[in-house]
C-alpha cells in the first residue's frame, strides 16, 4: 500500500508537519513538495482558497493533491485576520504579522482576546478530464486566545502569540508531538485520513 500526494505548498515547515502526521497514520504515504507555479488565491473563504491551490497542484502534477488554507481569527476583530493571516502586515513576514496583530489589540483585556486557528484541507483526485476530478474539503479548529507577547521557539506563523485553551503557554512552546495531537491542522488532517487511506489501499 503506497500513495504519493503532492502538498500544494512551498513551505518546508508545513510539508514536514503533514508528513509526520499522515506518515504515522498511513504507512506508505509520502507527502511531496509542489514545484509548480502558485495560483492566485482569490477565494473568499478558507475552503475556496484551499481548493484553488489543490486544483492547481493536481492539474500541474497529475497526482493526488492536498492543499490547506489556514489562519487565525480573533473574535474582537470580527474574525480577522482570517484568510488574510499570511499577509496581514502587507508582507509574508511572520514576525511583522504577529507584531501588527498584537499592536491592534494591545488595549483589549485578557478575557476578550479569544481567537481560533482554522484549517481547511482540500483533496483533489485527478480524473480523465478536469470535470472528472473528485474533490473533498475537511476542517479543523483550535480555540484559544491571543497572548500579550511572543514566547516559544517552536512552530511558525502566529504560534508564538497563540495560547490554546487548556494551556498557559503558547503553541510555540509545545513540542511538535504535542502540537500534532491538538492543532487545527492536526484535526483537519485526521479528518482527511480516512479519505487518503482509502486512496492508498486502491
Amino acid at each position: 500500500m503506497s500513495l504519493n500526494v503532492v502538498l500544494a505548498s512551498h513551505n518546508a515547515h508545513k510539508i514536514a508537519e503533514f508528513q509526520r502526521i499522515l506518515g504515522a497514520a498511513i504507512p506508505g504515504l509520502t507527502v511531496k513538495a509542489y514545484d509548480g507555479p502558485e495560483p492566485v488565491e482569490d477565494g473568499l473563504s478558507f475552503d475556496e482558497n484551499a481548493l484553488i491551490k489543490a486544483r492547481a497542484a493536481a492539474a500541474h502534477t497529475g497526482a493526488v493533491a492536498l492543499a490547506d488554507d489556514s489562519g487565525i481569527s480573533v473574535d474582537v476583530m470580527s474574525g480577522s485576520p482570517g484568510i488574510f493571516s499570511a499577509r496581514w502586515s502587507g508582507t509574508r513576514d511572520d514576525g511583522a504579522n504577529r507584531r501588527l496583530l498584537l499592536a491592534q489589540i494591545a488595549d483589549i483585556h485578557d478575557g476578550d482576546r479569544a481567537a481560533q486557528f482554522h484549517c481547511s484541507i482540500a483533496i483533489v483526485v485527478p480524473g480523465a478530464g478536469e470535470k472528472d476530478a473528485v474533490e473533498h474539503v475537511v476542517h479543523g479548529e483550535w480555540p484559544g486566545r491571543v497572548a500579550r507577547e511572543e514566547t516559544g521557539e517552536n512552530g511558525f506563523g502566529y504560534d508564538p502569540i497563540f495560547i490554546p485553551n487548556g494551556f498557559d503557554v503558547s503553541s510555540a512552546e509545545l513540542t511538535p508531538d504535542q502540537k500534532n495531537e491538538i492543532s487545527h491542522r492536526a484535526r483537519a488532517v485526521r479528518a482527511a485520513i480516512p479519505l487518503l487511506a482509502d486512496l492508498a489501499a486502491r
